[in-house]
């Protein structure tokens, strides 16, 4: 089955659960999934939410930080320890202290709020995605051809012990290709992923970020990890695992 046939099946099967108490933007976010084929549950509070996890099934938690009452990293604290569904942490902080503890907590992607409806999907997509390679244990630390790349302290480690210094939008999509290694991740994807909704008006942004990580990588490796698969996208050439 290719990935794009894959993809769509779990769309047509998967569950999100959208936690956030804003009632407009909730409306609107759950909205958009359901035209993209998802089936979609809305709480407005943490209990709301911990009633549909306990009595159905549910792939994807889009859990906001900020909730009345008791906060979504409880919730999150709660149900990452589980074999529950992969979190989407939103938070209108974007402090990095608070994307690193989410993540320590067991988040499995943390974004800053608002989040363009492209962007949500794209994220929801990447996390099915990875739960369709095997969940396994939450880890964010990846090894491949000698580098270890930290996701909560947004580290990328050389195999000689260098600590290589990228951009925001380099570590993004040096994470998505990691996270969906030998296979190729789609440049509007990952447009997406970085800028959110105008991905129209970024031009060769990617490219840019591609081309400068290829020189940071490949200075220290002996290997191309990073290939273009033209009118396709980018694929991280590389066996991931976890640490």
């Amino acid at each position: 089955m290719s990935a794009l046939m894959t993809l769509n099946a779990l769309a047509e099967t998967a569950t999100v659960l959208l936690v956030e108490d804003d009632d407009v933007l909730r409306a609107e976010m759950a909205g958009y999934l359901a035209g993209q084929g998802y089936t979609v549950r809305q709480a407005a509070d943490v209990p709301a939410a911990r009633a549909v996890l306990e009595t159905r099934p549910v792939d994807v938690l889009v859990l906001d930080v900020n909730l009345p009452g008791e906060n979504g990293l409880s919730l999150c604290r709660q149900v990452s320890g589980t074999e529950g569904p992969a979190i989407l942490l939103l938070s209108a902080l974007g402090d990095p202290v608070d994307r690193i503890v989410g993540l320590e907590l067991g988040a499995d992607d943390y974004v800053v709020k608002p989040i363009p409806p492209r962007e949500l999907l794209a994220r929801v997509k990447a996390l099915l995605r990875r739960r369709a390679g095997g969940k396994g244990p939450r880890s964010h630390v990846r090894l491949f051809a000698g580098f270890r790349l930290d996701a909560a302290a947004r580290q990328l480690t050389a195999p000689n012990g260098v600590l290589l210094l990228l951009t925001p939008g380099e570590f993004t999509i040096l994470s998505t290709l990691a996270d969906h290694a030998r296979s190729v991740v789609s440049r509007d994807e990952l447009l997406t992923i970085i800028a959110g909704e105008a991905v129209e008006n970024l031009g060769r942004r990617v490219d840019l970020h591609i081309s400068r990580l290829r020189r940071k990588i490949e200075a220290q490796s002996e290997q191309p990890l990073i290939r273009t698969y033209r009118g396709m996208g980018y694929m991280l050439d590389a066996k991931v695992t976890l640490e």
